[in-house]
């Protein structure tokens, strides 16, 4: 056709339909499903735009909405004959026969398939995407027939369900939308599992008293956060209003179909819906969630009668103030199995969190390390780099990710070490070469790319990593002449249009960077560069040019993070805290070959316990001292004196993250990196100990351990036939059993 496969990648759009890592996570988990030979179904909302389009602008960072679809998305079908009704509003009616929920107002979920191909197996999944539509007669069976043209405008009201991606990660905003948002996904998905459970072989033998023994035996049900959570009281409405099942028998079901992974300890981040507003939009829903709450603390006074504190704590309502619906404690009350991203996060789900549940039932809390899909965050992104391992150790290692560790016999093989440096360079050139033509910014490739990519967020401490460059900054200019390992600082990612303190971090992380990259005492011993709209087909550029990964979050608060596990697999060293999976980064590759610094999760408790004042860091640390004036002053913004008083006060009077506390074994830490990368060869050998280390973090193994620990199916690397070869000899061969 005379196209560029190259030019026409760069054209698509990026599907942006998740915040941060939750989305990317779910979407690696498709492809080792797929790739595992899973009978699997991915489940959400087509939303018409996506996460916004980040501009900066004068430092600021400024939305535009995400139209994706704008020139139409060809891997996609819409398929009408599989459209779904999904009900809201109205009240229950209690009959003879049980409940019902009357005079709701319907909204249509019309499906969109996506293919999700495993990696050379012939195996295609299906990724469901609901989108809502407005029924014909909507509006128009009312009262209001005379306004004929009012009730077609009004149509997008229900449209409006699937129209956007509330731009929040790791906070909980109370929306009316946002909850009919997680209605309508859970709503249409259960109605979907149960159609296709009782078209197959299974739903249809026995009387009605039985068809759903054997539901929880052909489905499985993961849910990705709280999000999901209302398709617990869901499954129960339907069981008990519609398909007459006797609570018990529904409940007993229900529990052994759902599981549940927590994604976040953040006390801001959890689901706590208001009760009024449950009432007004999905009635039946509140009073499931009240019997299901009324049997289940029974049960514990039954366990620990008196206890009138434990009953407050475990309860799924939670007073004072505006009564509260805790989604958590839904989610871990109806599902079989709970499960945290990384052995530290579970210990904390298990001994902190949710200490009262595990109590109960221990053998329910399970741990599973996230992973990363090695097609695309190696072989798709990092050709070069793929090739030189395959060249070493054959080509099994893309299906099999634990083989990297034979990379272990080849770091003391010069010409390996050599080749390895050699990608890496030819990555970094193509990326400043990139950076010059999209952003019209000139960086030096020889110097060290230190790059720091994730959501803007105060737990994830970039503020930290800005403190640092305005101290490398004063150290040049103190002494010009001094040895200096050039680095270029690359932070990007996106805050939530309402959260202030995550916009002002990126406004200062840019006036920094107009300070330092326009001294010419620097020259190109330092350059900050703030990557705008940093996104997955940014990420797939900027990771394999890396050299330096920042994984500093304040220990306990990153559950796991997966952007770590792509840098250590694409031939970057980390800088990390003991925190999320950088735990087990640590222990796979050996501590010694990550730069770990800082305070530990019993280091931050014990800080707590004591009391921690900020100011004392400050009189102590000279650097730090002189650094934070400078910000407060209006060094970097003369126009503005007072432009970030608000973070300096923060950093002083109620910074939760403890910024300064680390800072001084973070800097310390960052001379040894410099240190380091002087040696281009120790520095490579650690790198080739980091690859060789990274095979535990392949989403394949993750994907094994759910499959089975929780859904009890099992995986088939069976290669069904192309479908130009018979297909009788696979027949017999195809798994039983479901994940949805």
């Amino acid at each position: 056709l005379g196209l560029d496969m190259e030019e026409l990648e760069e054209i698509e759009e990026d599907a942006g339909l998740g915040n941060g890592g939750l989305g990317r996570l779910a979407a690696c988990f498709l492809d080792s499903m797929a790739t595992l030979g899973l009978a699997a179904y991915g489940y959400g909302i087509r939303y018409e735009y996506g996460i916004f389009n980040q501009k900066i602008r004068d430092g600021w960072q400024v939305e535009e909405a995400d139209d994706w679809l704008r020139h139409g998305n060809p891997w996609e079908k819409a398929r009408p004959e599989y459209m779904l009704p999904v009900h809201f509003y109205g009240r229950v009616e209690h009959t003879a026969t049980g409940a019902k929920w009357v005079d709701t107002q319907v909204v249509l979920a019309l499906p969109y398939d996506t293919p999700v191909p495993g990696y050379m197996n012939n195996t295609v999944n299906t990724m469901r995407l609901w989108s809502a539509r407005a029924p014909n007669d909507f509006n128009l069976r009312d009262f209001n027939v005379g306004d004929y043209i009012q009730a077609v405008l009004d149509r997008n009201v229900a449209e409006n369900i699937s129209r956007v991606l509330y731009p929040n990660d790791n906070f909980f905003e109370g929306k009316e939308l946002r909850l009919k948002q997680e209605y309508f996904v859970v709503a249409a998905t259960l109605q979907d599992i149960i159609r296709r459970f009782k078209a197959s072989k299974f739903g249809s033998t026995d009387s009605v008293r039985t068809v759903f023994d054997s539901f929880p035996d052909q489905v499985a049900i993961q849910l990705n956060d709280t999000h999901p959570a209302m398709a617990i009281p869901e499954l129960m409405r339907i069981f008990v209003d519609i398909e007459k099942l006797p609570w018990n028998k529904a409940w007993d079901i229900t529990k052994q179909t759902f599981a549940y992974t927590n994604h976040t300890v953040l006390p801001e981040a959890l689901e706590r819906w208001p009760v009024d507003l449950m009432e007004k939009l999905l009635p039946r829903h509140l009073q499931i969630i009240y019997e299901i709450n009324q049997r289940h603390l029974d049960h514990v006074a039954s366990l620990f009668p008196n206890d009138v504190d434990r009953l407050r704590r475990m309860s799924l309502i939670e007073e004072g103030g505006t009564k509260r619906i805790n989604m958590a404690h839904l989610c871990i009350v109806g599902s079989h199995a709970v499960n945290g991203v990384a052995k530290i996060h579970s210990e904390i789900v298990k001994t902190q969190v949710f200490k009262d549940f595990a109590a109960l039932e221990p053998e329910k809390f399970q741990n599973k390390t996230n992973g990363i899909t090695p097609r695309r965050w190696l072989l798709l992104c990092n050709p070069g780099l793929a090739e030189l391992i395959a060249e070493r150790i054959g080509e099994d290692y893309v299906r099999d990710l634990s083989q990297l560790t034979k990379l272990h016999a080849f770091v003391d093989d010069d010409l390996f070490v050599r080749e390895v440096a050699k990608v890496k360079q030819e990555n970094k050139v193509k990326f400043a070469l990139y950076l010059e033509k999209e952003y019209k910014v000139k960086i030096n490739p020889s110097s060290m790319f230190d790059v720091h990519v994730k959501r803007i967020h105060e737990y994830k401490r970039q503020l930290m990593n800005c403190l640092h460059i305005v101290t490398m900054y004063n150290r040049i200019r103190r002494d010009p002449a001094k040895l200096f390992v050039p680095r270029t600082v690359i932070i990007g990612g996106k805050a939530a249009p309402g959260y202030h303190m995550a916009k002002m971090i990126i406004k200062l992380i840019n006036a920094v960077a107009q300070v330092v990259n326009n001294d010419p005492v620097v020259g190109s011993k330092l350059r900050v560069i703030f990557l705008e709209n940093y996104r997955v087909s940014m990420a797939e550029k900027v990771i394999p040019a890396t050299d330096l990964s920042e994984q500093i979050s304040t220990a306990g608060t990153e559950a796991s993070g997966t952007g770590n596990m792509k840098f250590m697999l694409n031939g970057a060293l980390t800088i990390g805290t003991m925190d999320g999976a950088n735990v087990e980064m640590a222990e796979e590759a050996g501590e010694e070959n990550l730069f770990i610094f800082g305070m530990r999760v019993e280091d931050v408790t014990e800080l707590d316990r004591k009391g921690y004042n900020a100011q004392e860091y400050y009189d102590q640390l000279p650097e730090l001292k002189q650094a934070i004036d400078q910000i407060k002053s209006g060094f970097f913004s003369p126009k503005e004196p007072d432009l970030f008083k608000d973070v300096v006060n923060m950093l002083f009077h109620h910074d939760r993250f403890k910024v300064f506390a680390d800072y001084e074994a973070y800097v310390k830490c960052q001379e040894k990196v410099s240190e380091l990368y002087l040696n281009s060869k120790e520095w490579t050998k650690m790198v080739i100990r980091n690859i060789a280390a990274a095979g535990k973090f392949s989403s394949d193994r993750t994907i094994k351990e759910y499959a089975r620990d929780i859904w009890h199916v099992e995986p088939s690397d069976l290669k069904i036939p192309p479908p130009n070869e018979p297909r009788d000899t696979a027949e017999d061969k195809t798994p039983n059993g479901t994940a949805a």
